[in-house]
């Protein structure tokens, strides 16, 4: 498959880079109507509670079609090509060259208009708010040009230096000290219910809220508050949409049997069917026949994902 912007070279030392490459795969047979190609990069450990990966998405093709579950926040960088987004409520958006994709709540479509290659950044809450500032669930299922907010030129200089690196290596490094050199430090007190959060979440398929506040110490209403910020929903929702996530990447994984995990995590098949329908878009039956792409093990809550990018 013939790269777009960044042209892969001989590795000098026949061995990874530090960012360490965790997978590569086509989406599709090679050559298809729909082919994707996905890499991904595992953050070094500096970055590894901000950041869950970086991933290069490459597509020959002249029209892609395909769907992305509920995700965390994601920042693009459209080196090549264009795109249309289709959130759950059927509001559509161009991409713009550096997107910002807040936090999903369902199923999003994409429609990719090729070749295209792009750079994404997965931001678990951590990194959202160290490099936005913003209320994550003012910006839940929409999107935003990272290009027209503060340090607009910064964003449009790193887009250029990436378009110009030879190697996909060379644009991944770029972008981790971009990284670093845009995230604001975060109070201890709001990483510390970050660590909070994320350990209620693993700790159980259908967490309490109860438990959340006894282990925080925190009021329901200082508790949704924070995760509104933080995560784009209050502890509820969180619950139901990781439990989904979590559930659906079992399916695709093959490791778990299906009905006995449906009675465990839900009311009863219809419930798993239902909920995994909304966050993800498919049917169990539909998960399981999905390519899978090897997860990132570091933060309980990154288990709960899918690649983000499916047809």
């Amino acid at each position: 498959m013939t790269n777009v912007g960044l042209h892969r070279k001989g590795s000098r030392s026949g061995r990874n880079s530090a960012s360490d490459i965790l997978t590569r795969q086509d989406f599709h047979p090679s050559g298809s109507p729909n082919s994707i190609r996905l890499r991904y990069f595992a953050p070094p450990a500096d970055l590894r509670l901000h950041i869950g990966c970086i991933y290069l998405v490459t597509t020959d093709t002249d029209h892609a079609t395909g769907m992305m579950g509920a995700d965390f926040p994601q920042l693009r960088f459209m080196l090549s090509g264009s795109g249309h987004y289709i959130f759950a409520d059927s509001a559509t958006f161009a991409t713009p060259m550096v997107c910002m994709l807040g936090p999903t709540m369902g199923a999003t479509r994409f429609l990719l208009a090729g070749p295209l290659q792009m750079l994404g950044v997965a931001l678990l809450p951590l990194g959202w708010l160290a490099l936005t500032g913003r209320d994550a669930s003012a910006h839940i299922d929409r999107l935003y040009d990272m290009t027209a907010s503060a340090g607009g030129a910064a964003h449009e200089e790193i887009l250029s230096r990436l378009k110009a690196a030879d190697e996909p290596e060379e644009a991944v490094i770029l972008l981790w000290d971009y990284l670093r050199a845009n995230m604001a430090e975060v109070r201890p007190t709001i990483r510390a219910f970050v660590a909070t959060v994320d350990d209620w979440l693993a700790s159980e398929t259908s967490p309490q809220v109860r438990e959340l506040r006894a282990a925080t110490g925190l009021s329901e209403r200082q508790v949704g508050r924070l995760t509104n910020r933080l995560y784009g929903a209050p502890p509820q929702y969180l619950a139901r949409k990781y439990r989904a996530l979590r559930f659906a990447v079992q399916i695709a994984r093959g490791g778990q049997d299906r009905h006995g995990l449906c009675y465990d995590s839900f009311y009863d098949q219809s419930h798993s069917i239902r909920e995994i329908k909304q966050f993800l878009g498919r049917t169990p039956g539909q998960i399981r026949k999905l390519p899978m792409a090897t997860q990132i093990p570091d933060a309980p809550v990154q288990e709960a994902t899918l690649p983000p990018f499916y047809a």
